[in-house]
């Protein structure tokens, strides 16, 4: 007969809890989800190499159909009932649960977050946990659902052979916009930052939807022809094609029920080009507008006709970047978000990809101030006034300044990775066409095996847009690098790229979180983990806006002769997708502007669009590095003071540092619990010393402790001859051992992983190595003692 008292925490969960859900009437295959990891770790950055932080695990997730109902949280026995009260409430409120519960095995805390006064937390039996139906009755009525309302949001989710669930940032985006329109509610908006997921969210919608007869026609929106069809062959392809029509060629068909249509496709000047009053007012029951931002809410746009004719239906907007200027308003009119995902949320959950940034200063960007009489290469005299960022490529060009900007990013990729997808984005279709010559001219020893990697993708080069595809494609290795200019700011899945290269002056907070979005997806699998930023217009000055919600890893600035990459550690004009037309509501129409600087006919103006200057020297200025927090701020102070606060919210003195570093079988555990919270090891080893240890470092740092190096400390435990104790064969291997962790440090010898490389694999197997020792037990021991030695000078 077992203790309880003695039971792991698996084991109260086996034996009392599971019993106790199946006896109230819970479907364990279909309606609980045990050990459920609902994040995925924020990805922890470490020079070229990354980790992954501590993922979010709830024990016990309690579903009624698709809806999250309730979350548990168990302890050993030994523990008091409410002991894991805190941490349910914490995941309750991340998963929109309201229902919390914690155990020991004993009984059942319940936290109900429906009931605003009275008992709201009690004790319940483990022959007393509310049924399926009796939760959801009480959430329903919470909600304020009736019978009809409920039915509607009891649709499930659609599934397929492969059981891809919706992440749960997800799910809670479906389930409220479903109880919104079981409401009656008719303007809806989902704010979702790019990359997680908005379109297969709102198909799960629209499947619930249309399931449940709730609506019967739909029509999705969208201002890009590439946004459609990747929806439709994409996470729509479930419903069928004889289901799905594309509104093209301005022909209707009117047998269908999901219609995809560009807004541009839809209206035009003349009455008889606005295809949408084809359909009666009130012939769709829902519209979903995706990229909502790009002016649908505008009361002026040519868009914004098509949502006023159909006025009846429900209105969805989705977007990562909700717009509120003067002019437009997407939550004046879908109101309010039901459900905002940020970027910095997906980035802490580790579904989104986080990103070091790079600026470069040049010495011309501080202001250019022509000399008197200055003419420019065509001939134009140059108008005497100074020239900033906000100028060049716009209205003077400095050719050398495009030069040099080609080579910075050239350097980048040449010392990272040469076929890393890179988009760079310029001012206008000129400049990119400028910027695309001279980054061919910089990487012209890639055009043999690659002759399309550097290509321009803008909305009036043809050639350009038909490899769109082939940049945005995770298998195909060409182009490689892409210069734009409004193009591929926004919608375009572009999954593997891994720089963004800034060279356009972007004033808009909109605009910038977009292009952000263009390297935030990740693709573990196939390497693209972490994307980094090239700043040319200190355009990531946005950094420090408090409409920002993300914060970059580290922020770099080389000096001229400094290199690009980061010491190693741990609104510019617009073109569109569809055929060139400027997008209705749009700021910009570059793609129009004659990029020659004549007006029509070819006649020259009285004063040039652009100046083109030739023999200006520029060079690279500036030698800073600076880092952005947890709190998303720019860090002012030292890397070291800033450090040292961190340190010292986690260890009240030195000796309580000891302890835990003693206590901690493994210390990599300690290094990547400090690295989630912002220590950056590496980079504070390239300030202080890149031949000391994680140890060290934290005494030194937050105690004022001299520091050893690796090698001195591995000296002193070979002075003290503490290996005498062990055979020949084991002497062997713990010397060769500490030889090791001093080139590499504490991580590299903790684990038996550490036997099959070399040096330790020259000595022979790891089983043979084991064996050295006696046991596996034996060996693991003997590398605990010799960890222990390593630090007993402290």
């Amino acid at each position: 007969m077992f203790q309880k008292q003695s039971l792991s925490e698996r084991d109260i969960c086996t034996k009392f809890i599971t019993p106790a859900l199946i006896a109230a009437g819970w479907d364990i295959q279909k309606q609980v989800r045990e050990e459920w990891s609902f994040t995925d770790g924020r990805i922890i950055v470490r020079g070229q190499k990354y980790t992954r932080g501590k993922q979010k695990r709830a024990d016990y997730v309690l579903f009624y159909k698709s809806t999250l109902l309730a979350v548990m949280e168990v302890k050993e026995n030994n523990h008091s009932l409410g002991a894991g009260m805190q941490q349910a409430k914490e995941y309750a409120d991340i998963l929109d649960v309201h229902f919390v519960y914690s155990t020991n095995g004993d009984a059942f805390l319940e936290f109900d977050k429906t009931q605003e006064e009275g008992e709201v937390e009690k004790e319940l039996s483990l022959e007393n946990f509310p049924s399926p139906e009796e939760l959801w009755q009480r959430y329903a009525a919470f909600k304020n659902l009736d019978k009809k309302q409920q039915e509607i949001v009891k649709e499930e989710n659609h599934k397929d052979e492969t059981d891809l669930a919706p992440r749960y940032y997800q799910q809670i985006a479906i389930n409220r916009t479903i109880e919104a329109v079981a409401r009656g509610d008719k303007r809806i908006l989902l704010v979702m930052a790019t990359g997680t997921g908005k379109t297969y969210t709102a198909f799960q919608i629209i499947w619930r939807l249309w399931k449940a007869k709730t609506v019967k026609r739909v029509l999705y929106l969208a201002d890009r022809n590439i946004l459609v069809d990747q929806t439709k062959t994409g996470d729509f392809r479930p419903f069928g094609s004889d289901i799905m029509t594309k509104i093209q060629n301005r022909e209707v068909d009117k047998s269908y029920q999901i219609y995809f249509a560009l807004y541009q496709g839809l209206t035009g000047t003349d009455e008889e080009k606005n295809v949408f009053k084809q359909f009666s007012p009130d012939f769709f029951d829902l519209v979903v507008v995706d990229e909502c931002h790009r002016g649908s809410a505008h009361e002026e746009s040519a868009w914004r006709e098509v949502l006023s004719y159909f006025d009846s239906a429900v209105h969805l907007g989705m977007t990562a970047t909700p717009k509120e200027t003067k002019e437009t308003s997407n939550i004046t009119y879908f109101g309010e978000p039901v459900y905002t995902y940020s970027l910095r949320q997906g980035i802490e959950d580790g579904f989104l990809a986080p990103y070091k940034v790079v600026r470069i200063g040049l010495n011309v960007d501080e202001g250019y101030r022509p000399e008197r009489g200055k003419v420019d290469r065509y001939g134009n005299e140059v108008e005497d006034r100074i020239y900033n960022t906000k100028d060049f490529d716009r209205t003077l060009v400095i050719d050398q300044r495009t030069k040099v900007a080609a080579r910075k990013i050239s350097e980048y990729l040449k010392l990272t990775n040469r076929m890393a997808k890179t988009i760079v984005f310029c001012v206008d279709t000129e400049h990119a066409e400028r910027m695309r010559q001279a980054l061919v001219n910089e990487n012209s020893d890639m055009l043999k095996q690659y002759p399309n990697y550097v290509v321009r993708i803008t909305g009036d080069d043809e050639v350009g847009k038909k490899e769109l595809y082939n940049f945005s494609s995770v298998v195909e290795k060409q182009p490689v690098i892409a210069t734009t200019s409004k193009l591929l700011t926004t919608g375009v899945d572009t999954k593997m790229v891994k720089v963004i290269a800034l060279e356009a002056g972007i004033q808009s907070m909109t605009e910038f979180k977009q292009i952000i979005g263009r390297g935030t997806r990740l693709r573990e699998d196939d390497g693209k983990v972490y994307f980094t930023i090239m700043d040319f217009r200190k355009v990531t000055n946005l950094f420090a806006d408090p409409d920002f919600d993300g914060d970059p890893v580290v922020i770099y600035e080389p000096g001229e002769d400094d290199p690009i990459v980061p010491p190693n550690p741990e609104g510019g004009e617009g073109e569109d997708l569809s055929e060139g037309k400027p997008i209705p509501g749009e700021p910009g129409d570059g793609e129009d502007e004659d990029p020659d600087g004549n007006g029509p006919g070819g006649d020259p103006p009285i004063k040039p669009k652009k100046y083109f200057i030739n023999d200006v020297a520029v060079t690279v200025v500036n030698e800073r590095v600076q880092y952005y927090g947890a709190d998303g701020k720019l860090i002012t102070e030292s890397l070291k003071d800033y450090s040292r606060n961190k340190l010292l919210l986690e260890y009240a003195s030195l000796d309580d540092f000891l302890q835990k570093w003693q206590a901690t079988d493994r210390k990599e555990a300690i290094i990547n619990e400090l690295a989630e919270k912002g220590v950056l090891f590496e980079e504070l080893q390239q300030e202080i010393g890149q031949d000391l240890d994680a140890f060290d470092l934290i005494a030194h740092i937050a105690f004022d402790q001299p520091p050893l190096t690796r090698k001195e400390r591995a000296e002193e435990v070979k002075k003290r001859n503490y290996f005498e104790k062990y055979g020949a064969g084991a002497r062997e291997v713990l010397q060769t051992l500490l030889d090791k962790y001093a080139d590499e440090g504490i991580s590299s010898i903790e684990t038996t992983a550490v036997l099959n490389v070399k040096p330790l694999n020259l000595l022979g197997t790891p089983t043979e190595l084991v064996k050295r020792f006696g046991k596996k037990a034996d060996f693991e021991r003997a590398v605990q003692e010799l960890e222990l030695e390593l630090y007993r000078t402290a």
